[in-house]
């Protein structure tokens, strides 16, 4: 067992290899991870700690030109499968001023103007942040061909687009974390029926959720097309199940981990005479 828990590296157990079927995976389950909720949310708030300290050395780290490197988490997901509480318990708990956050909506005109990657390199996260994506580019590939918004020879382009940009970005120093967080649509039906009983929650409700679930068979074939043609080498998938909401922030929390410790950023040296400063604060 790994010093969090875990029985392996999480970005091994979870990513998407060439026999990955989409259909195998239980959203209930918790693989690679051997303790419960209660060890789960200990885990979690311990990763915390590793998870922040990391992220300020990058940051600091870029605001003195010693690094380029930065880390993009995409989220994919069928809606209220838990993709803003990972924004909020495991991104949060970060310093907000290296966090760089889109949530993608509908495309404006001026987007629909250019091609749909346009609108994702405008978003890309600068040297020392992390970037996250709330849905993503891949928005094109799942609802363009699911509710056929684009033609059959379109949605292949874009996979094809989708492979160089991202393979372009990873050059550049960005490691990117891509996660489809797996919800079961009897534990959707529970999430919503719950924004439905709640006056607090009425406003995350959309009546379109429920028009989308009806297309459910549709959008896991789309998924899994979408992993068969784009989990590379430099951009792999990650499917988290998310049926509980402490296991999928946990292996969330441990992909960032993971490529964090990857980068290894390190806390610049000083460019002045620390004991001299010491003297001069002292005199002052």
């Amino acid at each position: 067992m790994s010093t969090r828990g875990w029985s392996g590296e999480a970005s091994e157990i979870l990513q998407v290899d060439e026999a990955f079927l989409l259909a195998n995976v239980a959203p209930g389950s918790h693989p690679g991870y051997g303790g419960d909720k209660k060890s789960g949310v200990k885990d979690l708030a311990a990763g915390t700690e590793s998870l922040g300290e990391l992220q300020e050395r990058l940051y600091a780290a870029s605001r003195t030109g010693d690094t380029t490197d930065a880390v993009l988490l995409v989220l994919q997901a069928m809606d209220s499968a838990g993709k803003g509480g990972i924004v909020r318990h495991v991104v949060g708990g970060v310093d907000p001023q290296g966090i760089a956050l889109t949530a993608f909506k509908a495309p404006t005109e001026e987007e629909q103007a250019h091609d749909f990657l346009w609108r994702i390199e405008q978003r890309l996260p600068q040297p020392g942040f992390i970037g996250v994506f709330d849905r993503s580019h891949y928005e094109d590939v799942l609802i363009g061909k699911v509710r056929e918004r684009a033609s059959a020879d379109e949605i292949e382009r874009r996979y094809d687009a989708i492979n160089a940009f991202e393979a372009q970005v990873a050059a550049s120093g960005t490691r990117i974390v891509k996660v489809m967080l797996h919800i079961s649509p009897e534990e959707q039906k529970e999430r919503l029926m719950e924004r439905l009983e709640r006056p607090d929650k009425h406003w995350k409700y959309n009546p379109g959720d429920v028009d989308e679930r009806m297309l459910w068979p549709k959008y896991m074939d789309a998924y899994q097309t979408v992993f068969d043609r784009t989990s590379t080498e430099v951009a792999p998938w990650h499917v988290v199940p998310a049926d509980s909401k402490w296991y999928a922030r946990l292996a969330v929390q441990e992909l960032l981990l993971a490529a964090l410790e990857d980068i290894d950023p390190q806390w610049p040296a000083a460019d002045y005479d620390i004991e001299a400063e010491k003297k001069r604060l002292a005199a002052s």
